[in-house]
């Protein structure tokens, strides 16, 4: 990985030097660069639902076309009402107001937004099957309804609270706590680093959080194999998603999170895109089935590591690390 260039500045009356921004690589052109069968599924769906709205419900069309916000250029195709930008929100900076989208309710529900495809292509078949062979072999039908529980369990999105005080820095995925690693030298954060490494199995919680209030620097997109997580190799060699991040607040610390995929864990969600601004805790994206997930943060200054290996995380509640109040 290449650090952006900063200038070298010394003294303690200047201020921290910030990062600078890299541009969007060229290899990301989705929210899931590594596409998958219910992407293409989706996709194919809102290319029909478009002509239907485009011949159909012109009125529609152009009321939200008045309320869109922002520019649309770099989208792959039109975007005619929010569900447009489900997998192409880090290629144009269109939206619309939580008021004027009409789809907002769907980030109320208990399921991860992007997995709700999923949900349905895998879910609704399952429970009618269920149902079924209740219905004629009620005896059986725990066999149907054990992978239907699996399946809704998978996608779930339990609320979280995320910690407030100052110098903290909270998990970015759900887990067991498999790998506490000092490293000598981390080019992008420019000195020595703890590399923190977070097991996911097919029953936790998968959707990703930004472990501090931060700007997006860099993002890198790396296909690769599917390796099983639990294999040290994986972090080498799975296609993965390395997220460069710089605290919002001074001393503007460097750090890096990077969700990997494993061998049934085979797309990342990731919708971010440089220059993104975001809260401690807030959510960016998920890894689809059981996987892996690295968290880099600056050593020294004050650092204490605060879980140990074989602990259990959450997602944007618990602390991984502290720094000293600035």
């Amino acid at each position: 990985m290449n650090a952006p260039d900063v200038a070298d500045h010394t003294g303690p009356s200047l201020p921290p030097v910030r990062a600078v921004i890299e541009p969007m690589p060229e290899d990301i052109r989705s929210v899931q660069p590594g596409g998958g069968v219910c992407y293409q599924i989706e996709l194919a769906w809102g290319r029909l639902r478009r002509c239907y709205l485009k011949t159909l419900r012109k009125g529609y069309v152009g009321r939200m076309a008045a309320l869109r916000m922002g520019s649309t250029e770099g989208a792959p195709h039109l975007i005619l009402d929010p569900r447009d930008l489900k997998f192409c929100r880090n290629q144009c900076t269109c939206r619309w107001d939580a008021a004027d989208d009409p789809f907002q309710w769907r980030d109320r529900l208990p399921f991860a937004r992007w997995g709700l495809a999923e949900l349905e292509l895998m879910g609704v078949p399952l429970l009618v099957f269920t149902g079924l062979v209740a219905y004629y072999f009620w005896y059986l039908a725990w066999m149907p309804a054990i992978p239907l529980g699996l399946v809704v369990w998978f996608f779930r999105d339990p609320p979280r609270k995320v910690p407030g005080a100052p110098g903290l820095v909270v998990s970015p995925a759900d887990g067991k706590v498999a790998e506490i690693t000092r490293l000598a030298h981390d080019e992008f954060i420019g000195g020595p680093a703890v590399r923190i490494g977070i097991f996911l199995s097919i029953f936790n919680v998968h959707l990703n959080r930004v472990p501090v209030a931060c700007r997006v620097v860099a993002l890198r997109y790396s296909r690769g194999e599917f390796l099983n997580a639990l294999n040290p190799e994986s972090a080498l060699r799975n296609e993965n998603m390395w997220i460069g991040i710089e605290e919002d607040d001074a001393p503007h610390r460097r750090m890096v999170v990077r969700p990997i995929a494993g061998a049934i864990a085979r797309r990342i969600v990731c919708q971010l895109r440089p220059g993104d601004v975001l809260g401690r805790g807030e959510k960016f994206g998920m890894i689809k089935l059981g996987s892996r997930t690295e968290l880099i943060v600056p050593d020294g200054e004050g650092l204490r590591v605060e879980v140990s290996v074989g602990q259990r995380v959450k997602a944007g509640s618990t602390v991984m690390a502290s720094y000293p109040a600035e």
